[in-house]
């Protein structure tokens, strides 16, 4: 049923939850784990035009070590595994890439927010992914903060 299982990471703790479950779902169907980084574009123009350079660099990394983790995970799971890193507003590369790459699935994480952080950062990804994706979205629901 499934080829192909996205699993967008943002390198955070929230990401082992979703992974277990994204895991599993590639293992009963045999598909291949993709696994994505979205470098978020808005945070370099937003940062001061000398820190600009430095927090790209920043986020490449973030985002090199991010794919890597999970990578690996999968990996060990003997489960395949292709890792990418693209550069744009996270939930748009999220849905282009499964557009572009034929995905079937895409299984994301909540970020555990609360509803008032939420509104302040006027929503949250993986409710733009399900509210975009033409594809199924497995939505793995996080910790809610205090």
């Amino acid at each position: 049923m499934y080829d192909t299982v996205l699993v967008p990471t943002d390198g955070s703790d929230t990401v082992e939850q979703t992974l277990l479950h994204a895991l599993r779902l590639a293992s009963d169907t045999d598909a291949t784990i993709q696994v994505l980084y979205v470098v978020d574009t808005r945070a370099i123009h937003a940062a001061d035009p000398d820190d600009r350079d430095e927090v790209e660099a920043d986020l490449e990394a973030a985002g090199e070590t991010a794919v890597e983790v999970v990578a690996d995970r999968a990996a060990a799971e003997d489960i395949e595994v292709e890792t990418a890193i693209r550069r744009g507003t996270p939930d748009k590369e999220i849905v282009r890439h499964a557009d572009e790459t034929d995905t079937d699935v895409i299984v994301i994480g909540t970020d555990g927010k609360t509803p008032r952080e939420k509104l302040q950062a006027l929503g949250s990804v993986s409710e733009r992914v399900v509210e975009n994706a033409p594809i199924p979205v497995f939505v793995i629901k996080g910790q809610a903060t205090a």
